[in-house]
């Protein structure tokens, strides 16, 4: 190891962090500052990454839990060679660069994933190791390893205080990762107070207790830090490392260093100070010297042989392994582009005429008919296999024992399974789904967010959707939940209301390849719409594709009254049509916004301005249902909570009932 030039590389990344802060007077530079060494260690010298190949499948994945210390990332992705000039550098925080404020997937080559809350990272680092050991065991061979790549987490004091820190280490130590290396950059300062103010855990015996090998070091110390991070990526013992890095938040900034002051951009205006105390010119800025160049170039030759060696073992495997060279790209293919509403389909038998099912069920029967098309589909569970019913009845469970698996267990730690899913997909090569109740999103809501923000397609599998969950009482009755998700931005909500729809809902969420889909599914058998829907079941299955459509059409020219429903409540609807007249229209509208995306001549069709007399019918908050009945309509809706009793009994007495509707549509 060159510590000379690593040192110096490692203060010319400070400069950069620092001059980019005090350009935009903007930006948190404790991360950066402090963490240079590691960054030195990592960049230059140990992690297996090709920058003109960012994307390759082995590469090792670097993910920056603190994503508020970005400009660390940028820097070095800068120096190391990746496509982020120095302009690049100069545009952080700016609008339309390729440097935002906090790494954001897509944005430029080397950043692996979206970071900024804390503790998403490292759940995120949990589903790149998953998705590596999953990989490993499917696609390598005796003769022909593809897969043996490391993943390497930087994260800090607010990253492993957050909750979700915990709950994905307890499954990394569950599943022995040990592929996956976390970096805790301990400098014992948040944006507050010293650390001391609000913790005083021992990290090392916490995670060494979830099945981690822990070690302390000196993070200043490229010697420690290389010797450290050297030794945990060797060693595979089946437990994941964690390297606790003693850093100084700040370093190097007089007066800032050190201190809780250190973590934003005030001391950024010390710059010239902050130089000649790394050796910098302090009548320049952006400095990076020729030496450091031409050692970071000598670098990128090594990796760029060594990815050259690994293409050689790859093509080999091509040629050796057809099937398997069909398989992997396959999984790729559906985790980047999905399937088209016409394969899914194709996919899903009709169900037999007269069914009558938890949406939860038929959903299942959908999803095991796509899971059994696509091997690269993975499901994921809080806990609730049996409940969801999304286990893959022909996958195998994901395990230490057998990461061939394709159902992952993750116990009762939604958040953490949000997460590791994003994670799972941002590696692009498997599709993932996660199940749990509807009323405990909100524990993972987080993730969701994320996803949504990422453009990750994601499908989370919600069941148990209303007050309809009965005797377990308010507790476990989502009321404001399916509102609470589809005011998300680029998350699609679809809540069907029986198998076809739920067909059609699985279609919709395989068809996405920029965003997550919620599946809002019943626990409680719901009748069949073929006896009263008067459309085949293909055209449901559409319909449902385009998040609305129309279930029953009015005998009269043009409707006098149009009742709007989605899931279990579509049936009341229709039945109460048959009370109502030959004037009433159904429509059946299982996702706001895959109607809303529709063009305005199919949105007219269905729901003609002409008619304002309308009645939306559903058992959750009505907020969001008056852009569809506007100001001359009725919803009938709940928008309390509920009671414990028999979830028929629940429905009813809140209005979710024929004569209800019959009312209310008869006077408007």
């Amino acid at each position: 190891m060159n510590t000379e030039i690593l040192q110096k590389a490692a203060n010319e990344a400070r400069g950069l962090a620092i001059d980019a802060i005090f350009d935009k007077a903007s930006g948190h530079m404790g991360l950066p500052l402090g963490c240079a060494e590691i960054g030195a260690v990592l960049y230059g010298e140990l992690l297996n990454i090709n920058p003109t190949e960012p994307r390759w499948l082995n590469r090792d994945r670097f993910v920056l839990s603190g994503g508020h210390g970005s400009m660390f990332l940028y820097a070095w992705l800068h120096l190391s060679g990746f496509d982020v000039t120095m302009d690049d550098v100069k545009a952080f925080r700016s609008k339309g660069s390729r440097t935002p404020g906090h790494p954001e997937f897509g944005c430029c080559p080397g950043v692996e994933c979206t970071t900024g809350p804390l503790g998403q990272g490292i759940a995120n680092a949990v589903g790149f190791a998953i998705s590596a050991k999953h990989a490993a065991a499917r696609f390598n061979t005796p003769e022909h390893e593809i897969f043996n790549q490391n993943v390497y987490c930087l994260a800090g004091d607010g990253c492993i205080q957050e909750g979700i820190s915990r709950e994905a280490a307890a499954i990394a130590g569950c599943l022995k990762l040990d592929n996956l290396i976390l970096i805790y950059d301990a400098n014992g300062i948040t944006l507050d107070a010293p650390i001391e103010v609000t913790q005083v855990d021992d990290v090392a015996a916490a995670f060494t207790a979830q099945g981690w090998d822990a070690v302390t070091i000196d993070g200043n110390d490229l010697q420690a830090v290389h010797n450290a991070v050297r030794a945990a990526r060797l060693e595979k013992n089946g437990r994941p490392k964690l390297i606790i890095a003693k850093t100084i938040i700040a370093k190097g900034v007089p007066g800032f260093e050190g201190t809780t002051k250190g973590h934003g951009e005030g001391g950024a205006k010390a710059w010239a100070e902050a130089h000649a105390n790394w050796g910098l010119p302090t009548d320049e800025r952006y400095y990076v010297s020729a030496e450091v160049r031409e050692y970071m170039a000598a670098v990128k030759a090594e990796r760029e042989a060594a990815y050259a060696e690994w293409k050689q073992v790859y093509d080999a495997w091509c040629v050796a392994n057809p099937e398997k060279v069909a398989e992997l790209a396959s999984g790729v293919d559906l985790a980047a582009n999905g399937l088209s509403p016409e394969a899914s389909n194709a996919m899903i038998p009709a169900f037999a005429e007269g069914a009558k099912l938890a949406t939860r069920a038929s959903g299942a029967e959908a999803e095991n008919a796509i899971a059994d098309a696509c091997p690269g589909f993975l499901s994921t569970s809080a806990d609730l296999f049996s409940s969801n019913k999304n286990y893959l009845k022909n996958g195998g469970d994901f395990s230490a024992e057998n990461y061939a698996g394709r159902n992952f267990w993750f116990g009762i730690r939604e958040h953490a399974m949000g997460a590791i899913c994003n994670g799972i997909a941002y590696d692009g090569l498997f599709r993932v789904s996660a199940g749990t109740f509807c009323v405990f999103v909100d524990y993972m809501r987080a993730s969701i967010r994320v996803a949504a923000l990422a453009e990750l397609p994601v499908t989370y599998v919600l069941t148990h959707d209303s007050v309809a969950v009965g005797e377990d009482g308010p507790t476990h009755q989502p009321v404001e939940t399916v509102t609470g998700l589809r005011v998300i931005p680029n998350l699609d909500v679809v809540r069907p209301a029986d198998e076809e729809e739920a067909a059609g809902a699985w279609m919709c969420a395989m068809e996405r390849k920029d965003g997550p889909t919620a599946l809002i599914l019943t626990r409680q058998n719901v009748p069949s719409l073929t006896a009263s829907c008067p459309i085949s079941v293909e055209a449901r299955r559409q319909g449902t594709l385009k998040g609305a459509y129309i279930a029953l059409r009015e005998q009269t020219e043009q409707p006098g009254r149009i009742i709007i429903a989605s899931g279990s409540e579509v049936f009341l609807a229709l039945e109460a049509a048959k009370q109502l007249g030959p004037d009433v229209r159904v429509v059946s509208m299982p996702s706001m916004w895959r109607f809303n995306r529709q063009e305005a001549e199919y949105r007219e069709s269905v729901l003609p301005s002409s008619c304002t007399r309308r009645l939306a019918v559903e058992a959750g908050k009505s907020d969001l249902w008056y852009r569809y009945v506007g100001t001359q309509g009725t919803i009938i809706s709940i928008d309390h909570f509920g009671f414990s009793a028999p979830g028929d009994r629940v429905l009813h007495d809140l209005g979710m009932n024929v004569p209800n509707i019959v009312e209310k549509a008869q006077a408007l």
